[in-house]
């Protein structure tokens, strides 16, 4: 029996030439209900004294078509293998495609840098929501409902208590909760304001910082605000503060710096003053104590706040923020 299907197999198999005609075989001879399986199944019908040497003989024969056929498919796919390669020759002296490498974007880039000048003067980075209550975002800023401070910003909101943050000052809120002093962080991130032109977006960065502690006084405003802008801007930028008000601090503070364009000479971009406003600042009030159950007459503190965009415009002579967001990789490319 074993005899018999060992011949018609290796003569079948020499008109086997591809991987296809491997496959038939092998379901013809080892599937389900192919010839071998089959063959086995009729050893019930021999003797006992038979069963044991037909039984090896088929084995052995199974043994053999399996490895015989793989051997060949091995062998045809190499054959494709090395055709296919023949067709499709890669000629390594010819210079590979160029693929151009991703770049920080500048806002990211800027931002970055701030981080890396406030970490060295030793304040840490702390986050929030994008998404919070009037509370956070007003009330406990000393801001509340019918303040008029609240037209100076437009505010998106989402329900009459929820809103998209118009500030990273929350945070400040939020970590004085959690936190007694001495304090020093800053509070990066993304703020919303329905405000859209050449130099204003919904959606922009800001920077935000606090320091809290006993005996903190102006001079330490001063201090900090001044290293910053002297790295960030270069050793030789004038800075000037002017009085200003913002519900959360008392006194506030503008700062302005020497118009980096003309060199404090006059011209478009400075309006003919020289200066550049850059950032706002204060002491921090004594009612943001208040509400996160500090006590005034111990503590004080200096709170500040910057646009990212409006510092990566002055540094590098950006004149329209809208720039930064169109994703023309002919302005991208340049940082």
């Amino acid at each position: 029996m074993s005899s018999s299907l060992k011949e018609l197999f290796s003569e079948e198999l020499k008109s086997a030439n591809d991987v296809e005609s491997i496959n038939i075989l092998r379901v013809k001879y080892l599937g389900r209900k192919g010839l071998i399986t089959e063959s086995l199944k009729s050893l019930a019908s021999l003797s006992l004294n038979e069963r044991p040497k037909a039984g090896k003989a088929l084995n052995e024969l199974k043994v053999f078509i399996e490895e015989t056929l793989r051997d060949k498919e091995l062998l045809f796919s190499q054959k494709v293998l090395e055709s296919r390669l023949s067709r499709e020759s890669l000629d390594i002296t010819v210079c590979g495609k160029y693929i151009a490498s991703g770049k920080t974007h500048p806002i990211n880039q800027v931002l970055s840098e701030i981080i890396d000048i406030f970490e060295v003067m030793g304040f840490e980075v702390e986050e929030g929501p994008e998404v919070e209550t009037d509370y956070y975002n007003f009330e406990a800023l000393n801001i509340p409902k019918d303040h008029p401070a609240r037209d100076m910003q437009d505010t998106f909101y989402i329900s009459d208590d929820i809103v998209l943050r118009t500030q990273t000052s929350p945070v400040q809120i939020r970590t004085m909760e959690k936190n007694r002093p001495p304090l020093r962080f800053i509070s990066p991130g993304k703020v919303y304001r329905c405000d859209s032109d050449v130099s204003h977006t919904p959606m922009f960065h800001q920077v935000e910082g606090l320091m809290v502690d006993t005996n903190i006084n102006f001079g330490h405003l001063k201090g900090v605000i001044e290293t910053f802008l002297k790295e960030f801007f270069g050793q030789k930028v004038g800075i000037r503060f002017r009085p200003s008000f913002f519900p959360f601090t008392e006194p506030s503070v503008e700062v302005d710096i020497s118009c980096i364009i003309c060199e404090s000479k006059g011209c478009r971009i400075c309006k003919e003053t020289g200066w550049l406003e850059v950032l706002g600042a204060g002491m921090v009030h004594p009612k943001v104590f208040e509400n996160v159950s500090y006590d005034s007459t111990i503590y004080t503190g200096f709170a500040f706040g910057m646009g990212v965009e409006r510092l990566t415009m002055l540094k590098y002579s950006i004149n329209d923020i809208r720039l930064f967001f169109e994703n023309d990789l002919r302005f991208l490319r340049q940082f």
